[in-house]
């Protein structure tokens, strides 16, 4: 690992290899200025001027320690293994394996001596959350990993998909990030598709009745997306929904996999996230926009959920900006 004089900033993290074999890759991105800038847990990722999409060959045995960031990070391995840790599981990749990570989730990276992998970092902002998303919003608050031997329906296809957008990537086409959005939105589409088909929710439904189902539950994650800072309760989010509380609870419990209210809580404090880092409110207004009841709450919530305070987690963030 190389440092550099860092002035106000913390520890950068050099990525800078050339082996002549893969020179090409980095012709790419000669724009880089060769380094990872990695500032109290929150990684900075230096695009391309113009572009939100970077996608790295990598080879170096360095390690990560835990960080977040804005973009999707999806990584390949194509020789060895790579260990990549959120804050409460391990996920052990090897050659051929896909990981997507999503927006923000803190993670940590353990790399062996030996091996190599495609790093693709693509930032989609706003565009994740229009309603096209919606639907894939239970399955991208966590870490997903694609194997051809768990997901054998759609692993060939969703492997062939990040091959192209790691082609022309490196070819350096015209409308290089128009096509790589195409891919992975086609790649967002067949998770979701897969994703459905094993899920229990709607088993034993009609097609007719089984698209009926998944249009009224998209329309209560935008529901939810809009209104959360709101006081809303299962009843009043049932009722919207068309369904008993009960039916209602159960099927969102099935469809998520997780509760009505750990879902609310979850929106809420990534929206906090964001006005924690972005916003100049005081603790107790971020707390009010995002839909807690109290300072106390807040507080006790955020510090259960992200395992520091809203007062740290700012501090985190804000730290030699």
């Amino acid at each position: 690992m190389s440092t550099f004089p860092t002035g106000n900033k913390s520890l950068i993290y050099s990525l800078v290899t050339t082996p002549e074999d893969i020179a090409a890759f980095y012709r790419k991105n000669s724009d880089f200025p060769g380094y990872r800038d990695v500032r109290e847990n929150v990684e900075h990722i230096n695009f391309q001027k113009d572009s939100s999409v970077r996608i790295w060959y990598n080879n170096l045995p360095i390690p990560f320690s835990f960080h977040r960031h804005q973009a999707f990070e999806i990584i390949i391995p194509v020789e060895g293994y790579y260990d990549i840790y959120s804050q409460t599981e391990l996920f052990h990749i090897e050659k051929g394996d896909i990981l997507i990570i999503p927006p923000y989730e803190m993670h940590r990276i353990e790399a062996p001596r030996e091996g190599s992998r495609f790093i693709y970092l693509l930032d989609l902002g706003d565009i994740s959350g229009s309603h096209a998303f919606i639907g894939l919003k239970p399955l991208l608050t966590r870490i997903i990993q694609l194997t051809s031997d768990q997901h054998p329906q759609i692993y060939d296809e969703i492997h062939e998909l990040f091959a192209d957008m790691r082609n022309t990537y490196f070819s350096n086409s015209e409308f290089y990030e128009l096509n790589i959005y195409s891919d992975i939105y086609k790649v967002f589409s067949l998770i979701g598709m897969d994703y459905l088909k094993k899920n229990d929710a709607f088993a034993g439904l009609n097609q007719v009745t089984r698209k009926e189902y998944l249009n009224r539950f998209n329309n209560v994650l935008s529901y939810i997306n809009e209104y959360y800072s709101d006081d809303l309760t299962l009843e009043m989010v049932a009722e919207h929904s068309g369904f008993s509380k009960f039916h209602f609870s159960r099927l969102f419990k099935k469809y998520t996999n997780t509760t009505f209210y750990d879902y609310l809580i979850l929106k809420r404090i990534q929206a906090a996230e964001q006005l924690l880092a972005d916003a100049d409110l005081s603790i107790t207004e971020v707390a009010l926009r995002t839909g807690f009841s109290s300072i106390s709450t807040f507080n006790r919530t955020f510090k259960r959920k992200k395992n520091c305070t809203p007062r740290e987690y700012r501090s985190m963030c804000r730290k030699n900006d």
